[in-house]
């Protein structure tokens, strides 16, 4: 059985567990505990948790916005509040803190995740994990050595559904041939000239200088806050100190949906294309492509990622563009497309006669996940469950395409070394795999 499918083969075996009386704490790791839990970012995203983290103890709330930390408060009246989560954070052996949910701005991601593992906390952080190829390394690094002990997930939840687990069973069981190549793409297109100009204080109830955290300054604009709840990032996402554009955003859960059926790890090249480059905003338009060594069960492909309007090339008699967001995978019998919840088998060739192929039996089919926050909860409290989108899973998928953009930045083809984190070929690159920070922030602290 390959890695990635024991691992979802054990994923519901935390659904009988067995909860104490008053959710008594009779260990840290009990199942029947009820873990302490600290909410970082309390509006928007932070919303989509009430629900999960209700079940459990909510110690702590964190918010640089008074009103949406009030806003929590309402429902967790009994939780201990901050606007500073470094101050949180150390307030963790106070406070009893097990876990960590995090659902802040993207350039405190990797800050946020370090520094509660190197507390031995349990984390949930949304998605993108990183916006750095340093900040990836870091935190998955970090991860790997606490990874017997604590979970971790990345807010990839479109992952719980069924569609993904039965495209890996397709490409694993060859319905397409041997995988020569698989494709991504997202076309959402927002369009910004730089970052917004200076305009007024910010209000009272917003601490502006905590919400750019480690970020270079930028001057306050209300024009960064002026998305509804859940959806405020397409406000300051696309810019480079603040994000990583749709490869943060919608290309986190799309190149998962591939990601999760080519068993990958981290690219051995990459290269990319794409509209001028602006050094405010991440591109619209480019395409990433990325060279993967073979592994036990294929051979060496190459990994493409489109967005912004650019695709690949439809098979044929097959219209990509009916997708939005989806992903192809190339075999040397046909074509896999997908969507979050859809997929197209399409042989191509006379040997393409489907008698190659076997669907397994019911009773091999992969599992499902289940609900994808549960999944991290019951992992927290059983060490020895797993968790689909971990540090590790999650981690090199970012690094991957956060070097697809510096490969966009320096125009040029670039050889890459996963052991070391090092660009082998163009020297001025391993400057674009980290980020400068202000003064007094601290990525692993």
């Amino acid at each position: 059985m390959q890695r990635r499918e024991f691992l979802k083969s054990t994923f519901v075996t935390g659904v009988g567990l067995l909860i104490l009386p008053g959710g008594a704490r009779a260990g840290r790791n009990s199942p029947g505990n009820k873990l302490n839990i600290a909410l970082i970012g309390t509006w928007g995203r932070g919303e989509a948790h009430f629900d999960a983290i209700g079940s459990e103890n909510v110690v702590a709330l964190c918010d640089v916005n008074e009103d949406h930390l009030a806003f929590g408060a309402k429902r967790f009246p009994g939780a201990k509040t901050y606007i500073d989560w470094r101050k949180l954070l150390d307030d963790h052996k106070a406070l009893g803190l097990d876990a960590v949910v995090c659902c802040t701005a993207d350039h405190t991601h990797a800050f946020i995740a370090n520094w509660a593992l190197n507390r031995e906390l349990h984390v949930y952080m949304e998605k993108p994990l990183a916006i750095s190829v340093e900040e990836a390394r870091v935190v998955r690094a970090n991860w790997l050595k606490r990874k017997n002990k604590l979970a971790t997930q990345v807010g990839m939840q479109r992952h719980a559904n069924p569609n993904f687990n039965r495209i890996l069973e397709l490409i694993r069981d060859g319905a397409v041939g041997e995988l020569q190549a698989a494709y991504a793409w997202g076309n959402r297109q927002i369009r910004r000239p730089g970052y917004l100009p200076a305009a007024g204080a910010p209000p009272a109830n917003l601490h502006y200088d905590l919400w750019l955290g480690p970020s270079p300054d930028h001057p306050y604009n209300p024009g960064y806050f002026s998305g509804g709840p859940g959806a405020n990032c397409l406000q300051w996402n696309m810019y480079w100190d603040f994000g990583a554009g749709q490869i943060g955003d919608m290309g986190s859960h799309t190149m998962d949906l591939l990601w999760n059926a080519v068993d990958a790890k981290l690219p051995t090249s990459a290269e990319a294309k794409g509209e001028k480059f602006n050094p405010d905003v991440t591109p619209v338009e480019c395409e990433s492509h990325f060279d993967h060594p073979a592994n036990d069960w294929r051979g060496p492909i190459r990994v493409h990622w489109y967005q912004g309007g650019l695709m690949p090339n439809s098979p044929p008699n097959y219209d990509l563009n009916k997708i939005d967001h989806g992903a192809m995978f190339k075999g040397t019998k046909g074509f896999l497309v997908a969507g979050f919840d859809s997929r197209v088998l399409l042989p191509l060739g006379d040997n393409a006669d489907m008698t190659y192929y076997k669907p397994r039996p019911q009773d091999k089919m992969l599992p499902p996940i289940g609900d994808f926050q549960q999944q991290w909860i019951n992992a927290c409290k059983n060490p020895s469950l797993k968790t689909a989108c971990d540090f590790e899973y999650s981690g090199d998928m970012i690094e991957q395409m956060l070097l697809g953009l510096v490969a966009y930045r320096v125009g040029k083809k670039l050889e890459y070394d996963g052991a070391t984190g090092r660009v082998t070929n163009v020297a001025e690159a391993n400057e674009l795999l980290r980020h400068t920070y202000r003064p007094g922030w601290t990525l692993n602290g």
